[in-house]
């Protein structure tokens, strides 16, 4: 059974009313040839809501987070949910995220359950189109970074640190990308992972409002937050 306050994140359609989010609409140019893969967007937290709290969001709501190791050929160092590309043996985007989520992290797949399973998004640089697939973490296992060549960290983050508005910002790249953001834990939340948490929240209900005004360097900011140094 899907818990109380997770019924708007695996039954609505991700959100954007701002337009601020060019993740959510990423399509293969017609004709390319593309991987397929999956990744998993995992709640974890009380079954329990809050009656008190936006959306019923209970105290400690979370999301399994990793962060890739800085010697990996590409996205290293970023922040990213668990997940990979298709194996021929996988039945489908569920058991591909299940699968990848338990090599990286060492989570039991068994105390998973899957909700939904979104539509796929886009990857230009890598070319992989990646299945969003969304899951209640009913019986919490052990987690940890399994493969130090892959992940640098594997965390699960409070919901309520990445809702908070301080934590919220855009993000505008060099090479033209700009899009939602998020700075928790020590660590920079930006492109496809912030893009889908960003479409997720629009519509949880859980949502508090936040500058989206507010537009930072890409570089400065993960300067800033690896030095612990703020440009005036």
């Amino acid at each position: 059974m899907t818990p109380y306050w997770l019924r708007r994140v695996a039954t609505l359609e991700r959100g954007d009313p701002h337009d601020l989010n060019p993740i959510l609409d990423r399509r293969p140019p017609h004709g390319s040839s593309v991987r397929p893969a999956a990744v998993l967007v995992l709640f974890g937290g009380s079954a329990v809501p809050d009656p008190l709290a936006r959306g019923g969001l209970p105290a400690d709501a979370d999301v399994l987070l990793t962060q890739r190791a800085p010697t990996l050929r590409q996205h290293s160092g970023q922040v990213a949910f668990p997940g990979g590309a298709a194996d021929p043996d996988d039945d489908g985007p569920i058991r591909t995220a299940l699968r990848e989520a338990q090599e990286e992290t060492g989570l039991e797949p068994a105390g998973v359950r899957p909700l939904a399973v979104l539509p796929e998004i886009f990857i230009p640089p890598s070319g992989f189109d990646v299945t969003p697939v969304i899951a209640y973490w009913e019986q919490p296992s052990p987690i940890g970074v399994v493969d130090p060549g892959e992940a640098a960290r594997v965390v699960r983050v409070p919901l309520r640190d990445l809702l908070n508005p301080d934590n919220r910002f855009q993000v505008r790249h060099s090479r033209g990308y700009q899009g939602p953001a998020f700075q928790v834990d020590g660590m920079l939340v930006w492109g496809f992972t912030a893009g889908v948490l960003a479409g997720l929240f629009a519509v949880s209900g859980w949502e508090i409002e936040w500058d989206h005004r507010d537009v930072r360097d890409f570089d400065v900011a993960l300067a800033e937050l690896e030095t612990g140094v703020v440009e005036p």
